[in-house]
């Protein structure tokens, strides 16, 4: 009986390939790869209206929600909204809003959402004294400094979040006005 090394080695070669492979997908692919750059309009709509009326609108929409607006232009506008989840949880929402023309009589708007959040961060405060020869001697006072500091920042991406937003923007467009009706001709004497 003879004996062929390929049966035992192909077996071998099955067995590995796959955790070879599993160990491939293990790593993460880089963020940017996940942008597809395709048509699904999450962050942008179009308007019947000019773009600074778009804009005022996007403005009104924001206030309406409790926004404090940073910044407005007749393209751009810039607000800002803080929540409190947590008595040492505190997050931060920051929308970007551009209008563009887009054709004759219409406004694309886009707008993008930062949710940043922070974390309470105590530090120990502590005093100087001065002591004749010794120098300074530093001695904790029992007290703290508490600030936020940022630990996490992501780009929302839910389709439902800009929906609400862009119906919102449509409320306060002005409605579309009819056409106006053309002039009676006046009989000619």
């Amino acid at each position: 009986m003879s004996f062929y090394p390929f049966p035992w080695v192909a077996l071998v070669a099955c067995v590995l390939l796959p955790a070879c492979g599993t160990a491939n997908q293990s790593k993460s692919a880089p963020l940017f790869m996940e942008e597809s750059f395709d048509s699904d309009n999450i962050y942008s709509r179009s308007y019947p209206a000019a773009p600074p009326q778009a804009c005022e609108a996007a403005r009104r929409a924001l206030l309406g929600q409790g926004y404090v607006v940073t910044r407005a232009t007749a393209e751009t506008v810039e607000a800002t909204k803080n929540f409190q989840p947590g008595p040492e949880d505190h997050q931060q929402l920051d929308l970007r809003v551009s209008c563009v023309e887009h054709g004759a009589d219409q406004a694309l708007v886009f707008v993008s959402a930062v949710q940043d959040r922070y974390a309470l961060k105590k530090n120990p405060t502590s005093a100087s004294v001065g002591v004749g020869v010794l120098g300074s001697v530093s001695l904790p006072i029992g007290s703290s400094d508490d600030s936020l500091v940022r630990v996490a920042s992501k780009t929302v991406r839910d389709a439902g979040f800009y929906k609400r937003f862009f119906d919102r923007v449509a409320y306060y467009l002005p409605p579309h006005s009819a056409p106006a009706p053309l002039p009676t001709p006046t009989p000619v004497p």
